[in-house]
């Protein structure tokens, strides 16, 4: 049965917070901070998102495999939360999300935005692959290092 992409509804948020959990969990080993906002985020909170977001899931069977996020201001629209169940890395979720919730958008985005850590290089390299640059790079309130990217809607 093939893996099939469809918009989130209330039902899924357990679901989609526990897959974020263990997609972040690794991010977060990677920055030695178990108190990422991904970690963090409560049940109530990704219900709102995918109440007012287009949240994505990729759902293989009954089982939700990754998920992404795109929340829609004036001409952006800022990505977030794209997250592959960890036994599903590697295997092309990734940017089938990417591409997914930029096709969700409404016409009316002309540009994608998205920040990671420094430090998430395949993160970072997957992006660049889709079409992504950089175009500032900050620091979290938790002192993390994060990399701006975005890309013009084709």
């Amino acid at each position: 049965m093939p893996v099939v992409l469809r918009r989130a509804v209330e039902a899924d948020a357990g679901e989609l917070l526990t897959l974020q959990r263990a997609a972040y969990v690794t991010t977060a080993q990677l920055y030695r901070d178990p108190f990422l906002p991904p970690l963090l985020e409560t049940l109530e909170q990704v219900a709102e998102a995918i109440r007012s977001e287009i949240v994505l899931a990729a759902v293989d069977g009954h089982r939700i495999v990754g998920s992404a996020r795109i929340r829609i201001e004036g001409s952006v629209g800022h990505m977030g939360r794209l997250v592959v169940a960890p036994d599903r890395e590697g295997t092309g979720f990734g940017v089938r999300l990417v591409k997914a919730v930029q096709e969700h958008a409404p016409p009316s985005v002309r540009r994608f935005e998205l920040f990671t850590g420094a430090k998430s290089e395949r993160h970072i390299a997957l992006y660049w692959l889709l079409g992504f640059e950089e175009f500032d790079r900050r620091f979290s309130d938790e002192g993390i290092e994060l990399v701006y990217m975005s890309r013009d809607r084709t």
